[in-house]
């Protein structure tokens, strides 16, 4: 079968790779939508992202959906043609991490398209992959390949809305909106915050930011000074999720939040410096969100009972032998959102 493999920045190729032989509790999948995510396009654009590298080839990409070919013995509850998506997440289940629930800090986690160890995890970019019982997850009729293969990224802003605790009635700013924003935008609703601010410094998210229900959309690049409205008796929001992993993202938008305020950070950019005295006197709880784990099975889900709607976010579907021009478009935040490569 073909695959696209990633060598060294720019030089991703389609290449002939095995597919393994199919194991109790396993099922061999048929590839049908994968989408290009960030981390993905780090690989291709800069052979990694911080400290992390290609050292040798490697299969890209983990948010994928297809339909199930094979059935090995023990996995009978799965039967051929049904479709799937599949979580690209393999924590070992034996560490204490994994013990104590907390599966996404697992201390030997093996995630598709992944160079964090070596060998490298090979990832789901391939037109046919062997994955275990517990990564597939049925989608409805009514859900498409696409939407399914977008049940990974929904599951990262799921789990960052799960962190911030009960948004019930909050007010809720999202700053930056690629993918993972406008994703927490649906999440956030659908947990229930009543007021969703986002701001970015490009036109089109934003507009795909309302498309997904955002109240009220800034775009810091033309208007600085958007959020100082929101600033008044120590700020207005009680929620911040920050998914631009950009450091004056962040400090901008703390005048904005009120005291005991709840800053989720989302987004992955380098080191930050923070204004620590605010963070003290106005007593917010700063938390992190990193991938996710029983979140995707809650994706999906929400997928197939049509409680959310993904699809406004898919900017394009292209062939997976036209990588080259599909990695160019996602690139441009200007154009694309979300960018699925077909597998058929």
């Amino acid at each position: 079968m073909e695959a696209l493999v990633i060598h060294a920045p720019g030089d991703l190729r389609v290449e002939e790779v095995p597919t393994p032989s199919v194991g109790p509790q396993q099922l061999r999948v048929r590839v049908r939508a994968g989408g290009i995510c960030g981390s993905d396009l780090h690989y291709f654009q800069h052979g990694g992202f911080g400290t992390v590298r290609i050292s040798e080839p490697m299969v890209l990409g983990h948010e994928v959906a297809g339909t199930v070919e094979e059935v090995g013995p023990g996995a009978e509850a799965f039967a051929l043609g049904q479709r799937i998506a599949i979580s690209p997440s393999h924590p070992c289940g034996l560490c204490l991490y994994c013990q104590q629930g907390l599966q996404n800090h697992c201390l030997d986690m093996r995630y598709y398209g992944s160079a964090m160890r070596t060998p490298h995890v090979q990832g789901a970019f391939r037109q046919e992959i062997v994955v275990e019982t517990y990564q597939a997850h049925r989608l409805a009729d009514s859900v498409s390949d696409g939407e399914g293969a977008m049940a990974e990224p929904l599951s990262v802003a799921l789990h960052a809305v799960r962190r911030a605790g009960p948004l019930l009635g909050k007010r809720v700013l999202v700053t930056g909106c690629g993918p993972i924003g406008a994703l927490i935008v649906i999440a956030a609703r659908r947990a229930g915050a009543t007021q969703i601010v986002v701001t970015d410094m490009g036109a089109h998210p934003l507009r795909k930011a309302l498309q997904v229900g955002a109240d009220e959309t800034l775009n810091v690049a033309e208007q600085p000074d958007g959020l100082a409205r929101f600033t008044t008796d120590k700020g207005h929001f009680d929620v911040l999720f920050e998914a631009s992993g950009n450091e004056r993202a962040l400090r901008g938008a703390f005048d904005a939040l009120r005291p005991r305020g709840i800053i989720v950070q989302v987004g992955l950019g380098g080191e930050m410096k923070l204004p620590i005295n605010t963070l003290v006197a106005k007593e917010f709880d700063l938390r992190g969100a990193f991938r996710f784990h029983e979140e995707f099975g809650i994706a999906v889900d929400l997928l197939n009972k049509s409680l959310v709607d993904v699809k406004p976010l898919i900017s394009a579907t292209m062939p997976y032998r036209d990588a080259g021009r599909a990695f160019a478009l996602a690139a441009d935040r200007s154009q694309a959102m979300k960018v699925l490569l077909s597998f058929n």
